[in-house]
This record gives C-alpha cells, structure tokens and sequence, in this order.
C-alpha cells in the first residue's frame, strides 16, 4: 500500500474539495479542547492541512506511517506539538492511542479488510473520522460503452489483497459504518465524491491510467484502449469517482453532547 508523494500532492486539491464540510467540522469539535489526534497512514499530512482551520492552537498529531519519508513531510506540516509512528497499520493492537481524543483516517478504509476494521473498532473509546473512501462509483461525460464493465471490473479488483487480507474496496463505507455501529458507535455518513474537469486534467489521467490498468488485471484486456481513448480527451471530459466519508462517536460520547446542548 505505498503511495509516492507526487500522488498524494496530486490528488489533494480533490480530496479538500470533496470531503463533505459539515461531517469534518463534526470531527474537528468532537476531539475536545485539547485535541490529540492519531492520523492513521497520514501520507504528506493532507488531514492535518484539512483539519487545520477547525482545531484550536496546540492540537496535538500523533502520526503513523510506514513510509518515513512522507511521515517527514507530515510533521512539517502539524507543526511542533507533533510526534510521528514508522508503523505497519497491520495491527491495529500496535497503535499508540493512549491520551488521544480522535482518530483519523483518509483514503485508507476501500484498502482494509473487515476484520482490521472490526479490531480497530473493539480498540477504540474515542471518536473515529474516516474520510474519503471509494464507494465504487464511476462515471464521465461524454459516456464510453465501456464505461461499466471497466468500473465492474476495477471494483472486482479493488477488492484484492492489499497486504494484509482481502480489502472491503468499494463496500468500505457501508461495512465499516455498520461495523462501527455493532461495537457501540452512533455513525453518521456523507458522501465525498471527486469531480474533475479541466482544471484537474493530470490527476483525471493519472487515475484513468490506473483503472484502467487494474481492470485489465482482471481480464478485462479491452480496458487499456479504454483508458488510452479516455486519456486522449481528458479535457474535455467530467470525471465523477464517489467516495464517502464516516464519523463514528462513541454512544456514551454522544450522550453527553446530546445532554450538553439541551
């Protein structure tokens, strides 16, 4: 699951403009006064860029990666009350969660198996924020006839091994909520699609090569055509990719906040 930081940069701008604002505002309050986040595979920190405007001065990041050199560029961007983790997510038992108030995720939900989930669910007593995830929607404008078997095709693909057991990739948000919801979390949902035109024509190509590449994976051999005729007119096409994102508070947690604000 390694990611270059010429990606993460990329996709950024996509990923601030998707997530859905209402759902990362809920996040932000529900980490407390003094927030210590843990940011679980947190690239370059484009959470911690996300997060920013809603947290108050001295917000504490606890940062885990299992590449140190973006877990370098990260830091630089939490500032000093930051500590970084060179850590394999694998287990979800290894996570330094003691003393903090939220844990975050982004991107990483569609590449996780169920039963990672479900441990990280049993572990946690504190909020969980996960944004971003691919929920398996594909579309574009102008349409190609290949359009669906191809995003039938990624999808099946999406759900291969990514290095620690088969991923739930498209049913991730959907899963996870309801994982969240059987170890006692109240989970709220929002949808963070990407939508990309023109002015985001390199990452819609960059994507476009990779689907099309994991389709063919999957026997779908007509995908790579699909993607070079896709490439050829990026500009003058809508890309729409769905995503979601999910906020799970503990039910005492939201018990208090409920009373708190009658």
């Amino acid at each position: 699951m390694a990611f270059t930081a010429d990606w993460l940069a990329l996709r950024e701008p996509a990923d601030h403009a998707a997530r859905d604002g209402a759902l990362l505002r809920r996040a932000a309050q529900s980490a407390g006064a003094a927030p210590v986040i843990l940011d679980l595979g947190c690239g370059t920190g484009s959470t911690v860029r996300a997060m920013a405007p809603h947290l108050p001065a001295g917000t504490t990041w606890r940062l885990v990666d299992n590449d140190p050199a973006l877990l370098a560029l990260a830091a630089k961007a939490a500032g000093p009350e930051t500590r970084t983790y060179s850590l394999d997510l694998a287990d979800p038992g290894a996570l330094p969660l003691d003393g903090v108030t939220l844990v975050t995720a982004s991107a990483l939900l569609d590449l996780m198996p169920r039963d990672w989930v479900a441990a990280l669910a049993a572990r946690l007593t504190v909020p969980f924020y996960a944004a971003l995830s691919y929920d398996g929607h594909m579309s574009w404008d102008p349409a190609d006839p290949l359009d669906a078997p191809v995003t039938e095709a990624f999808n099946h693909h999406q759900l291969g091994d990514k290095g620690i057991g088969p991923a739930l990739g498209p049913g991730a948000v959907t899963a996870s909520a309801a994982v969240f919801d059987a170890a006692g979390f109240d989970v709220a949902q929002a949808d963070s699609p990407w939508v990309l035109g023109p002015d985001t024509a390199a990452l819609h190509a960059s994507l476009l090569e990779g689907i099309a590449t994991a389709a063919a994976e999957t026997g779908l051999a007509e995908a790579l055509d699909w993607g070079q005729r896709r490439r050829d007119r990026v500009v003058q096409t809508i890309c729409t990719i769905g995503h979601g994102d999910i906020l799970a508070l503990p039910r005492s947690l939201s018990t208090e906040t409920t009373h708190a604000a009658d």
